[in-house]
């Protein structure tokens, strides 16, 4: 259960972790570029477990999609080409490896269980509660609405988030008033 999910940040670690051992291990060592890499995956581990959190369904399901997340940023990352924000693309990676494990895998929305905490960690109760049920309520969306509210919440402006999901500004504005007010409705029904 999400519930009974150590916090979320040894989650993160232990994918990390997992990776960097099978990559210290293959070779003679980390390398300067491996060490970078390292501390970019550290620095952009928030954007990823966000990300990843709104597509898995349980905490082992999450630590295959920050895995595979961290295996196609090492793959990819030095073939990026600055044409866009370093976030942008972490972001664009991210949403394609969530969404690429979420078609292959068969899903049962209505019981997935959650996470009672988001990555911060807070003793507020009440703050606990209302991410939980905001999660719950993005699960019920579909697979590109999830990625518009994830944009969307993490301060992206529409022209990132056009950028990022490859559509037009125009079109993330009215997606992103659409989703609102799905969510809205989702949360007012308590489903």
């Amino acid at each position: 259960m999400f519930d009974s999910l150590v916090p979320s940040k040894d989650i993160f670690i232990t994918a990390c972790n997992k990776f960097f051992f099978l990559i210290t291990n293959t070779s003679s060592g980390l390398t300067a570029s491996d060490t970078f890499f390292k501390e970019f995956i550290e620095d952009n581990k928030a954007t990823i477990y966000k990300i990843c959190r709104a597509y898995a369904n349980d905490p082992e399901e999450l630590k295959d999609f920050v895995q595979e997340v961290t295996i196609q940023l090492w793959r990819s990352h030095e073939k990026f080409e600055n044409r866009s924000k370093l976030s942008t693309w972490v972001y664009r990676v991210t949403l394609n490896v969530c969404l690429t494990l979420s078609k292959k895998r068969s899903r049962k929305v209505d019981t997935v269980s959650l996470l009672s905490t988001d990555y911060h960690d807070t003793n507020d109760e009440t703050e606990k509660e209302q991410i939980a049920s905001l999660y719950k309520a993005i699960k019920r969306l579909k697979e590109s609405e999830r990625a518009i509210v994830l944009l969307y919440l993490d301060d992206k402006s529409y022209k990132e988030i056009a950028e990022i999901l490859g559509i037009t500004v125009t079109n993330v504005g009215a997606r992103v008033n659409r989703v609102k007010n799905q969510l809205r409705e989702i949360i007012k029904s308590g489903a």
